[in-house]
Parts: structure tokens; sequence; C-alpha cells
């Protein structure tokens, strides 16, 4: 175990690392936060901050040295300097990133361990889209392998004439065939050390302009009969990387069974609800299982939860936020309220007598 007192390094500052250190903070840890960007509000809630590339080695060595253990509040982090961590454990370990990193290699492995994702096919030119689109057909969506999130980095191929002309970039791809669903849940659970698995109630998402909106649990009765094929899915995920911490697959509800969209070897948006609304949230778990402490509990804490993302300037409603007593608000300290950008959230817990 790593007591308390010792520092937890984090790579990444925004508000997935934020929401870590504060819950670090609250079991008796500093942590540190290693960033390349000097706008980090992460780093605002932290002990200590370093400022530098990721490929800095010497940076990276100091700021190892700092720490007992270290984690990471996003996938895109680049695998090749963390060899300069040494000997202090990087937990989830590397080959989790290594699998989230490329979409294509995620669901090559995904698929090995049983699972079901959208059909679909690698594209590094013009040739090959349209080989791709008369295997798998369209309606489909083409993606980057690497660095997409929130709806970025995608091209919605409703017809082969789409794709006619389209200005591919000059990175790896991947083309998926659309999937027929009549609803989006994530599984997240937390592993230990030894192996010991929690799993937190799947909450029942909604996307607006492929940003996550709204996340519901308990989900409708369509998910909840998903749910444990879902699970044992992530079980096999998480034993096969030996995975450490906290864990998220999305899902799509199909008539024809669970279909996985995407893993994050992290903690997730769509678990945000569990800071007041489970027993242990998504970051104490996270922190409890990678400084090797027995974890937390994950049922309800009330009867139903609701969170939903503030993007752009809906976060400037925080008077009319807070107007409601049963609302919880969380604003990330961030300056500029952009279009699309994550903001904050609100989370509203309901006891069964509302």
């Amino acid at each position: 175990m790593i007591p308390p007192g010792e520092t937890i390094g984090i790579l990444g500052g925004g508000q997935l690392g934020r929401m870590i250190a504060m819950a670090a903070a609250q079991l008796g840890y500093r942590c540190h936060i290693y960033a390349p960007e000097a706008d980090s509000i992460a780093a605002e809630v932290s002990a200590a901050f370093t400022c530098a590339a990721w490929d800095d080695t010497e940076a990276m060595t100091k700021f190892a040295a700092d720490c007992a253990v270290v984690t990471y509040e996003f996938e895109n982090v680049p695998v090749g300097p963390l060899a300069a961590l040494g000997d202090v454990p990087l937990l989830a370990h590397a080959r989790a990133l290594e699998t989230a990193q490329d979409r294509l290699n995620e669901k090559r492995f995904v698929t090995e361990l049983g699972g079901k994702p959208a059909p679909f096919f690698p594209v590094d030119s013009a040739e090959d889209l349209a080989a791709a689109i008369a295997e798998i057909g369209t309606p489909g969506i083409l993606k980057t392998r690497r660095d997409g999130y929130d709806g970025k980095g995608q091209w919605r191929i409703m017809k082969p004439e789409d794709a006619e002309g389209l200005d591919l970039p000059a990175q790896a791809l991947i083309y998926e065939g659309f999937v027929t669903f009549f609803a989006e849940f994530s599984v997240i659970l937390c592993r230990g050390a030894d192996g010991d698995i929690r799993y937190f109630d799947s909450a029942e998402n909604v996307h607006e302009s492929g940003i996550l909106s709204l996340s519901t649990v308990p989900a409708s009765q369509g998910i909840l009969d998903q749910v444990p094929a879902a699970r044992a899915l992530a079980a096999k995920v998480a034993e096969a990387l030996d995975y450490v911490g906290v864990l998220t697959l999305e899902i799509f509800a199909t008539e024809n069974g669970p279909v996985f969209n995407e893993m994050a070897p992290r903690v997730h948006n769509s678990g945000h609800w569990t800071i007041e609304g489970a027993v242990t949230s998504q970051f104490e778990n996270h922190v409890r299982a990678i400084c090797g402490l027995p974890l937390g509990g994950t049922g309800l804490a009330a009867a139903s939860v609701e969170m939903r993302n503030l993007i752009g300037d809906e976060a400037h409603d925080w008077a009319t936020i807070l107007a409601d007593p049963a609302n919880h608000l969380h604003l990330y300290g961030k300056a500029a309220a952009r279009p699309g950008r994550k903001m904050g959230h609100v989370t509203r817990l309901s006891f069964g007598q509302d």
C-alpha cells in the first residue's frame, strides 16, 4: 500500500485530473500534475505542477522522483516518453494506453475477447475507403484512429457519393458501419491490484453533437437487461490488461445485444454522477486502487441520479442551478466558455419522494 501523505503523479491537467486530485486530497495524498499546457485547472487544486512537453525526459524524470505512483487523466498521453518514469509504477499500465489510443487495435483486441464492435475497416487511402464502403456499406463514420474525442476527427458518410473527393487527413483512419441502437450506456468498473472488481451502476447516456449531454441512473430496463453481458466483457478487458484503476467501456444497446463502441482507460464523464450519487465516487475508488487501498462500495446513494454536462455558456447559469436545493454544481474553473467546451456539470439526486 501507498500510505496517505505520499504523492500521486497525474499526467494531464484537465477536469478529470482536477477531480482525481480533489479525491486524493480527501484521503490525505498530495498530487503532482504533469502537463504541457501552462493553464491547468488540475494544477490549481494540486500541491505541485510540472509544465513541460511530453518528450522532455529531464522534466519527466524529476517529476517521477517526486511521485510514489503515477496515473493519467486521458488516454492520448504519448507512451514512449513514459519510460522516463523508471521504476515508479504507472497505473493503469501502459498497455492500456497503447490499446485505447488506436481505434483499430482497440476493436481487434475487444473482438479477440469475444466482444462485438461495429463492423470496421482500416483506411489509409481513398482506395481503402472505397473498399471499406463496398464491404461494410453506408451509412458509416470515418474516424481518425488516434486522438479524436467528443466527435472530433470524424466524418459521416451517409451514401457512397459522400466519400468522393473527401480530403483525407494524412494519418491512419478507420471506417465503421452505423449501429442501429435504442440507447447508449457505459460500464464503469474499478479493479484493484488484487484483482477485486467493483462495478458502478451503468448510466444511460444521451449525446448531443457527439458530446455527452446527460447521464441517468438507474438506466431503463432495456439497458439493464444488457448490463450483465457488457460487464462480463469489461471484466475480460480489465483482466487481459492486468488493469488497476477505473476503466470505462461505452456500449450501444441494440436489439441483438450490447455492441462495443470504445474504451477509456480512466475515470469517465458518464461517471461524474458518482461524486454525490454513489457510496464511493469513481475518483476516490481510482485513487484507492492505484494506491493499493481496499476499494469502496459502489452502490447508489439515492433512488436515482441525473448528471447533466454544462457546455459552453450553460455554465453561466450557475445562479439558477443553485436556486434548486437538490442540485450539486461542479464548475471546472476554465477561463473561456467556448461552444462545445465542457465547463462543468450538475448532479441531481432523487430519494423517491420528489
